[in-house]
């Protein structure tokens, strides 16, 4: 069988959705010796690097163009510009990041890993949101089948987007096996390294209002404030869009001094932060796989996390449930 894969959010996107099609590339290379598979990306951004997964059998496609005009062409503008005419030939496309393009007669797998854009609307940047409002519905209804990281998306998808059941099913994230948890040296180096004291609290994300900061921080000023205990709070994540308030409630905590943004951090970095955490709190209000508790289970961190969408079914009877709100 001759399979392509769209490859591009693994090129252009460090963490998340890109992590994810890296790992997913990376095992069908240890797994799938027989098949052959054409990773087709965007021309990357500016200082991303293209590199090839072992494997006789894969090959990279280039598309001439960058991931923005891709996205014009294809969902904007609707030129029908078939896959096909990149990858030549295949039996199955894999679109792994919520959007389908025109393909000719292959057969389609894309994946949709949460509906945050309309069950948590305020959450998203407007642009963005729209965007996403138009071109998933119409990639759902085209694929022959859909994968999401939970039961949760599963049932979102099929109440919301009206899918037939008997096409959605549901592909669980795996851990990558690096995280495991690491030495006291490497944990002592890397906080040492990024101006971390422990006892720290860790949480991890991306920083966007789906994230639910603002309302960590607060928690977190009350156990300072009520148990004396000298935690710092680690948040790890990039700045992504609307951060105004999480910030703001930074800066109002009498504990600021205290809080640290270590901004996105590379796995092997965050394997340690993990391991040396005392609890990793994930108080998300939205989230369609609970791939990042899962991560720090696997370190041996205590989980405290949110009692909504997918968590308490990744979390299971392994950590403390909370609401987001309180």
């Amino acid at each position: 069988m001759r399979i392509a894969i769209d490859y591009t959010a693994a090129i252009n996107q460090s963490g998340g959705i890109g992590r994810f099609v890296r790992d997913l590339v990376g095992a069908l290379a240890e797994a799938d010796t027989a098949d052959q598979y054409v990773l087709l990306h965007a021309r990357p951004n500016p200082g991303r690097e293209v590199t090839v997964p072992g494997g006789a059998n894969f090959s990279m496609r280039s598309l001439p163009v960058p991931e923005r005009w891709a996205t014009i062409l294809w969902h904007r503008a609707h030129l029908h510009l078939p896959v096909e005419m990149f990858t030549g030939p295949v039996d199955l496309f894999h679109a792994p990041d919520f959007t389908l393009p025109p393909v000719r007669r292959a057969r389609t797998l894309v994946t949709v890993h949460d509906l945050a854009f309309l069950l948590r609307p305020e959450s998203a940047q407007e642009g963005l949101r729209l965007y996403l409002e138009q071109v998933v519905p119409r990639s759902i209804a085209r694929a022959d089948y859909v994968l999401t990281d939970s039961e949760n998306t599963r049932n979102d998808v099929i109440c919301l987007m009206d899918a037939a059941p008997e096409r959605v099913f549901v592909i669980p994230g795996g851990v990558a096996p690096m995280f495991r948890p690491a030495s006291e040296d490497a944990i002592e180096n890397v906080c040492r390294a990024r101006g971390i004291a422990r006892p720290y609290i860790l949480s991890a994300g991306t920083i966007q209002p789906r994230k639910n900061y603002p309302t960590l921080i607060e928690a977190y000023d009350r156990l300072r404030t009520r148990t004396h205990l000298p935690h710092q709070l680690v948040i790890a994540g990039g700045r992504g869009w609307l951060t105004d308030a999480t910030f703001e409630r930074a800066g109002r905590s009498a504990f600021h001094d205290d809080i640290h943004f270590a901004g996105f951090v590379p796995d092997e970095e965050l394997i340690a932060l993990y391991s040396g955490a005392s609890v990793f709190a994930y108080p998300s209000y939205y989230e369609g796989s609970g791939l990042p508790i899962w991560e720090a289970m696997a370190c041996g961190a205590p989980v405290v996390c949110s009692n909504t969408s997918c968590l308490p079914e990744c979390a299971g009877d392994a950590a403390l449930l909370v609401s987001p709100d309180d």
